[in-house]
Formats: structure tokens, sequence, C-alpha cells
């Protein structure tokens, strides 16, 4: 278990409020000029707030917007995808299914950061051709259904076995994403360790992740679905079990003692007197995955309460809508020439912002589209969104639809 024997400053990292509570802390000092490589324009948040009610009628026009998560990406070209995949394999009983996709999701989340400008994803079976997230999204949901990740391979391929995980070689999945040097897909290696470890992790861990002779990520739902309460479970509780049991398989999650925090960062500002001093926890995959297993929950009958609770999510699309539209302006704009890493000050301030910010900006849309909290919670502004927007202006702005801000990753956090 990822708390044993950690400090409970520390532990109070892994929770959602935690994330709300301390980039909301770095807000309030970008208020007041303190921040070092940011200022802010409160005034803009309306223009960013446009710019999302823009892409709400485009994407939706009038329809109800459905929770941002991993399962729109699997929703392409008017098909649905993973529904058609289903329909191979009916029979399945709902624990059984839901196990299904909590594995697909997993996976297929922990694959997804930035892919690069370069990479492609040729689709045989609908034809299509994608890059970045909608490409890495096809990709892994036909290896899922080509039973890479099974032990049973394509006999029984519904299910990622982590003593298959635990030995991915990047070779092999190289091959499985298609690239090469002609068609170059960032931080491979970085993606490869990202899938060895959650085998390991979960190897490590059989009480939560061995069932029947199995051992796999899928098993988490039963671990969430013990803990829900008359068939209710809060959101955060998904949030707060992914890094209790898998804090472990991030390469370059900060390790904190005998915790391993994750996507935490540093900034000098934010200050405490225990453990946690400096310390800004995001979370930002871990959210996003958080926000991919509310479906299967519910489509197994358990109602997930309170999703606002998650945050937004500090990534570069979120972030750079509001670089873009001015919410956010760095205070040296040299700065967008050079690459940088992602632990560094000026990218933590960054995310931190972007975080903050996003329910501001939730806010605007609401106001300006007419909508309420329950109608339009935090996830579907996401979805709605601000994510599209952030590509849709960088495509506007910049040659191949780049961020405003370079990030030198290694594939684990963005």
């Amino acid at each position: 278990m990822n708390v044993a024997g950690a400090d409970p400053a520390l532990i109070a990292l892994l929770t959602p409020e935690a994330v709300r509570e301390r980039c909301n802390e770095l807000w309030q000092l970008g208020l007041r000029g303190e921040l070092e490589h940011f200022a802010l324009d409160v005034e803009r948040l309306d223009a960013a707030g446009a710019c999302v009610v823009q892409e709400l009628q485009r994407n939706y026009a009038g329809a109800p917007v459905p929770g941002h998560s991993r399962w729109r990406h699997f929703e392409l070209g008017g098909r649905d995808l993973w529904r058609e995949l289903l329909h191979a394999h009916d029979g399945m009983d709902r624990d059984a299914l839901a196990r299904a996709r909590f594995d697909l999701a997993i996976v297929s989340v922990l694959l997804d950061a930035g892919a690069g400008p370069d990479w492609r994803y040729r689709d045989a079976g609908s034809g299509l051709v994608l890059g970045r997230s909608e490409g890495l999204a096809l990709a892994s949901l036909r290896l899922f259904h080509a039973g890479l990740f099974s032990a049973a391979g394509a006999r029984d391929p519904l299910r990622c076995d982590a003593r298959v995980l635990a030995a991915m070689a990047p070779v092999a999945l190289a091959r499985a994403l298609q690239c090469g040097a002609d068609n170059p897909l960032a931080a491979l290696d970085g993606r490869c360790e990202l899938l060895r470890r959650l085998g390991e992790v979960a190897l490590a861990c059989p009480g939560v992740f061995s069932r029947d002779g199995h051992t796999r990520p899928g098993h988490l739902y039963d671990h969430l679905r013990a803990r829900a309460v008359d068939g209710a479970l809060p959101a955060r509780e998904i949030l707060i079990a992914l890094l209790t049991w898998l804090g472990g398989i991030w390469p370059a999650g900060r390790q904190l003692g005998t915790l391993r925090a994750g996507d935490v960062g540093q900034h000098p500002a934010l200050r405490r007197a225990d453990a946690s001093d400096t310390l800004v926890p995001l979370h930002k995959l871990s959210q996003w995955l958080a926000y991919s297993l509310i479906e299967p929950l519910q489509e197994a009958g358990i109602r997930v309460t309170d999703a606002d609770a998650l945050t937004g999510l500090a990534e570069y699309r979120n972030g750079g809508l509001l670089i873009d539209t001015g919410v956010l302006r760095l205070r040296d704009e040299a700065q967008r020439a050079r690459a940088h890493d992602p632990a560094g000050t000026l990218v933590v301030e960054w995310r931190a912002l972007t975080v903050a910010a996003l329910d501001l900006v939730a806010a605007r849309v609401r106001a300006l589209s007419g909508h309420d909290a329950e109608s339009l919670p935090l996830a579907a502004v996401l979805q709605a969104g601000t994510w599209s927007a952030g590509r849709r202006l960088a495509a506007q702005l910049r040659a191949g639809g780049e961020p405003p801000l370079r990030i030198a990753s290694d594939g684990t956090l963005f």
C-alpha cells in the first residue's frame, strides 16, 4: 500500500481537495502580483469562457454534454468503437464488463501523454488515420481487443494481466503503435515504463488486484465497489484509490519519504510548517483516469456522487487556452522559445494556475450559456470544452498546433 507509514501531512496531498486548495493559493498570489513567472488578467476570463461556449455550441448544439473521459476518444467518425467491439463479446456479466472497462481505461490513459506532432496511427478496421490523443486512444483500443495485454492473447482478449504488463518491451509496444523512424512517437520508453510499473504494482498488491487466479488493474473495480455505501461512491474515493494503490507507477513521480506521491510539483511560495512545505499536488493523469472510471462504475449500478470534487486538469491544452486568451501572461516572453522541465517552477506555476482558473472559466461558461452547475458540471465544461478550445486556438496561432510553451516531457505527466 503506497501510504503505509507515510507522514499524514503528505498523505493529505493524495486528495482532490489538496489540489484545489494549493492551486488556489498560488492563484491568490498571482492576483497580488507575487508570482515569479506569470501575471494574471482576470478580465480575460470572459474571453476564455466565450471560446469554450463556442466549442460547446459547435460540438453539442444544445445536446446534453457528457463528462470528460477517455471514452469520448473512442467515439470517432460518428461511431462508438468501444460499443462496436463489445458486439463480439455478448454475454459478459456486469462485473466482468466493468473490470474490462477499468483495464482498458487505465492502460489507455497511461499511454496518452503527448504523442508529438508527427506520429499517426493507421487503423485498418475503420480506415481512420489519427494522431495525438485520438490516435493513441484508437491504438490502445485495438491493442486491447487484439489481446496484446492478455496472458491468453486473442482467446480471451478483454483483460490486462499484470504479468504481461510487467514484461512489456519497448520494441513490442513500438511495433503495436506503428512507430519508427518515419513515424516517431514521443517518449515511447516512458510509456512502456508506465505499463511495466503498472504490472509490477498490481503484482505487489494481491489483496486489491488479484481475484480468481488473475492479477489485473481492472480488479480495482471490485475494491471500489466494496467501498460504496448504499450503492453510492463519492468521486473523490476513485482518485484517492488510484493514488493510494497505483502511486508507485510514476517513474518521474515525487518520492516523499516512504510515499510515492506522483504528479506533485514544488513551488517556493507555497509554505507549510510540516512535511508538505512548498508542495503542489496536481495529479493530472490520475484525475483524468478518475473521470474515466466514473462511467464503468455507473453502468455497473454504482451511483458516483459529487464529481465536481475532482478538479480541472493541469495539462497543456487547458493551460494553453489560458495563455492564448490572455488570462495568464508570461513575465518574460523569451520563455516561449525554451523547452521547460516539467518539474521546474515555471511549469508548476502554469499548471497550478490552470487548475484554479478552470473553476472560474466554468462559472463564466455557465453564465454565458444559461446553464448551472447541475446541468453543466466541471467535467462537462472540460468536455465541451476547455481542452478542445485550447487545441483550436493553438492551431490558429501556431504552425502544427503546438502549445504556447514547450515542455520537455518524458511521457508520464502530459
